[in-house]
């Protein structure tokens, strides 16, 4: 099992714990991982775009000019596509674009993410996060504590609304449980950040 110290919040070492390898030592799978954050972004889409084909267009009801006799193309409508004004062919309609992936591939996906992370030993345990006030400053101070100057995901063991409304003005920060944490948002953010409390719900849950 690979060893990480446990910070506090003014960054001195207060312990160790040990991370299982079976989460955060695996070999990541690139593939894996791809194929999540693929899914996360098509099921964050929200599919309701939508163009007018022909028959919805305004006008068009009479044709241009007779079908003989001008020496030009046969036309129906001033509402077909060649048309300025004309219906869009095969244009977008409203749709969803969610779809599932198999659970085995999402853990993998999961655990992959995690080894990354402590692959580029970008894997902050402390060993409890809790602010007296809401305070923006309080959040910065704590990054600054542990040496994080970087985007950083940080996750909580539970509901702790000082901290989470302390991170919500920092663009960079984001905070997010056990249960809510997804493999986008671990890569996206370049540290990972997470209580005791947290790394042993992730082993827990993921084992």
């Amino acid at each position: 099992m690979a060893k990480i110290d446990i910070l506090n919040l003014s960054g001195a070492v207060v312990g160790s714990m040990d991370l299982s390898d079976d989460i955060f030592g695996i070999e990541p799978n690139a593939a894996a991982m791809r194929t999540v954050v693929l899914n996360i972004l098509a099921n964050r889409r929200q599919g309701t775009h939508s163009t007018k084909t022909r028959s919805e267009v305004r006008g068009g009801g009479k044709r241009p000019y007779r079908q003989k006799g001008t020496g030009r193309a046969r036309h129906g409508s001033t509402r077909s596509a060649q048309y300025v004004g004309g219906g869009i062919i095969f244009g977008p309609k409203p749709r969803s674009y969610s779809y599932t992936v198999p659970k085995k591939i999402r853990r993998l996906a999961m655990k992959s993410a995690f080894s990354s992370k402590l692959a580029d030993s970008k894997i902050v345990v402390v060993d409890a996060l809790d602010f007296d006030t809401m305070k923006t400053k309080n959040m910065v101070e704590f990054m600054k504590a542990i040496k994080v100057s970087d985007s950083a995901l940080v996750v909580l063991g539970g509901k702790n609304e000082n901290v989470e409304k302390a991170s919500r003005n920092i663009p960079t920060v984001k905070t997010a449980f056990v249960n809510t944490i997804n493999v986008f948002d671990i890569l996206k953010y370049d540290s990972f950040i997470m209580t005791k409390e947290a790394a042993e719900k992730i082993m827990e849950v993921y084992v």
